[in-house]
């Protein structure tokens, strides 16, 4: 017993010891990365060309067929847009389905099937797999490209590039791409309403001919499929699959600016700048700067861990986010930081991202941020391996861009093994800080002057082009303007013998009709009502000093300041009247307004609400209004009524609805009388 305590003591006296050498104020340092055990994609090639990858997983009863194209970008110049219809024309209906049936067909097995201008991909249960890829190959080898489809995917891209023109966000991405590659490379060009239109059922019939040919196209197949069953089904459903040839493009690659450029698209009712800063880079997954890139943009801009977040966002509070990426592409790729931030704060926040840029080009990464960032990103590799879809794309990667057989399984050992004066070398090799590209979209007027700090300022349009210079006519004032915009829709003394009007006008959101009605009197009364299938879903009236609005039946009274903002906009004929109403008037320059130049007036009330309207500098009519609680309003159609012209179509585009509002004037009275009930 006496043998068996002195044995226990001792051990204990060897624990206490061991735990009193173990520095507390240290982390345990990282054991080696291991070689990661990847399963490997089997694989086999048809007759045909056609490569196939299969991952065998029979967790589920669940399979999946993903067929990707491996072609060279394309540049579509006046076609702009057309791979873009493509994947939907492929599934609009076939030689013995229409889309309807297709559709029907798949939701029956509960299935997915989706196309894109590279890709096809179909999923299903395990028992419904030979359905699932009979509507995938009839689908790939009988697309009939009904014209009735073309005509409705047409449409709906008109409609989304109409409202992407006043998307910040999508005039800040036309603007970068165009500068950093060039309008005439691939990823520079853009489409517009122009080339949408351009766009025929031939062309997409054209494309579907040349490019989908099983000698440049993977098959990746993840679920319970082994092998040979693989073998079996492919070799039954893709065999007579016909290869062709394929053409190859080459373009020049774009360089990078002498010095540091800034572009510029004014957006005048921005109360945010978007910013982005970048340069082309070549970077391939295969090179040697890939990994070292990956852990570099962490520690620069790759999360709210990142020095750019913490800067701009923690430090100095300009912004909810700032990011950086560094793309890998096998034409070209691009380095790229970006932020939203208020306007007043726009070249502060540049002068934050600049110097962040160049601090990690010129000193480099701690050994502190380099182990985070591993940390980060030998997670997220971890985490990626627990979908049986990441192996296929592993295999997929291996052949498509030639990368070493272990690139996948060694990644963290190579990743672990990256130094601080490998990270460094890569920043100064992939990055330079004195030829950035640096755009901003936001208020003008506010920011451009603040931007010629930075390099020579050069003004865009929303679509990415460079804006035409406008020069202003010499003896242009605010006064002018409206008295030449009354002069063009027929006279001063005619818009004010216009008391009062009534208007019904007619519009479609998504498929849903909707009706405006709005009544309007010269003596501060205003009424508007939206409705749905009959049913009133929103009004509102001003009498005098006093304004509701009503939501699906329940009313309140408008808030003072929005009360005042929707008074100053309840008149038709501002123009007419702003004397009479002790306005002030202030002529804020020339404006390219969707390439039309235009001059931006500022009416204010007594009440500090302004009224902001453009007018065209060649005819003086009103073409659009400004509204910060309603959206943007575009004039156009004008015709006459009593002797003066108003614009018959107005298109509202608004965060509040997702697409631009088409509405078109179907009944028009004036100088009616009326009483406070119409307005209500």
């Amino acid at each position: 017993m006496k043998k068996i305590i002195t044995t226990f003591i001792f051990g204990l006296l060897a624990v206490v010891v061991a735990f009193a050498q173990v520095d507390r104020s240290q982390l345990p340092a990282s054991g080696p990365a291991p070689e990661i055990k990847i399963g490997d994609a089997e694989s086999f090639t048809l007759d045909n060309g056609l490569k196939v990858f299969v991952v065998n997983n029979d967790k589920l009863p669940r399979v999946s067929f993903s067929l990707v194209l491996d072609r060279d970008p394309l540049f579509e110049g006046e076609k702009a847009g057309l791979t873009g219809f493509v994947g939907q024309m492929l599934t609009a209906g076939t030689t013995s389905r229409t889309k309807d049936e297709i559709d029907q067909e798949v939701d029956f097995i509960g299935a997915s099937l989706s196309a894109s201008s590279t890709s096809v991909f179909a999923s299903s249960l395990k028992k419904h797999q030979d359905k699932v890829l009979e509507l995938m190959t009839d689908v790939l080898y009988n697309p009939s490209f009904p014209a009735e489809e073309m005509e409705k995917i047409q449409k709906q891209t008109l409609t989304g590039l109409a409202q992407s023109k006043d998307n910040p966000d999508a005039m800040s991405s036309r603007m970068i791409s165009a500068m950093v590659y060039g309008k005439d490379h691939p990823y520079g060009e853009v489409q517009t309403e122009a080339t949408v239109k351009n766009i025929t059922t031939e062309d997409v019939k054209n494309y579907y001919q040349t490019y989908f040919k099983p000698n440049i196209a993977y098959l990746v197949i993840v679920g319970d499929m082994t092998l040979s069953e693989a073998e079996s089904v492919v070799g039954k459903y893709f065999s007579k699959w016909e290869s062709g040839d394929v053409p190859t493009f080459e373009y020049p690659t774009p360089s990078r600016t002498a010095s540091n450029r800034v572009g510029l698209v004014d957006r005048s009712s921005s109360v945010q700048t978007v910013i982005n800063v970048a340069q082309p880079v070549q970077l391939q997954l295969a090179d040697e700067d890939y990994l070292p890139s990956r852990l570099l943009n962490q520690v620069l801009g790759g999360g709210s861990s990142s020095r750019l977040f913490v800067n701009l966002r923690e430090d100095k509070g300009y912004t909810y986010g700032a990011y950086s990426s560094i793309g890998s592409d096998r034409l070209i790729a691009r380095f790229s930081a970006n932020a939203s931030v208020r306007t007043e704060v726009t070249d502060s926040a540049i002068v934050e991202m600049l110097y962040e840029i160049e601090k990690v080009v010129n000193e480099g990464v701690t050994e502190e941020e380099l182990a985070k960032a591993k940390a980060n990103l030998s997670g997220s590799f971890g985490r990626s391996l627990e979908s049986p879809a990441t192996i296929a794309n592993f295999a997929l990667n291996i052949e498509r861009y030639n990368l070493p057989k272990d690139f996948y399984a060694t990644y963290l050992q190579k990743l672990n093994d990256l130094s601080v004066e490998d990270i460094n070398a890569t920043a100064k090799r992939l990055i330079d800080p004195s030829k950035l590209y640096i755009t901003a979209v936001g208020n003008g007027d506010q920011i451009r002057e603040k931007l010629e700090k930075f390099g020579p300022v050069t003004l865009y349009d929303n679509m990415g082009f460079e804006a035409k210079e406008l020069t202003a006519d010499a003896d242009a004032t605010a006064e002018s303007v409206i008295a030449k915009y009354l002069e063009a829709i027929g006279g001063a003394e005619k818009a004010r013998n216009i008391k009062t009007t009534k208007m019904t006008m007619e519009a479609e959101v998504m498929g849903n009709s909707l009706s405006i009605d709005a009544v309007y009197d010269v003596n501060g009364r205003y009424g508007q009502k939206t409705s749905a299938m009959g049913n009133v879903i929103q009004s509102t009236t001003i009498i005098g000093d006093e304004g509701s609005v009503s939501v699906q039946g329940q009313t309140m009274a408008i808030p003072a300041e929005q009360f005042n903002i929707a008074k100053i906009n309840s008149y038709l004929f501002p123009e007419a009247l702003y004397e009479d109403l002790g306005y002030s008037l202030r002529l804020e320059g020339l404006k390219d307004v969707e390439g039309t130049a235009a001059y931006k007036l500022v009416m204010v009330a007594e009440s500090g609400a302004e009224l902001i309207n453009y007018y065209d500098q060649a005819t003086g009519l009103k073409i659009k209004n400004e509204n910060p609680v309603s959206g943007d309003t575009f004039f156009s159609d004008y015709q006459e009524k009593e002797g003066v012209l108003i614009p018959m179509t107005w298109t509202i585009k608004s965060a509040m609805i997702p697409v631009p509002l088409e509405a078109k004037i179907s009944n028009l009275e004036v100088n009616l009388p009326l009483t406070d009930e119409d307005f209500k």
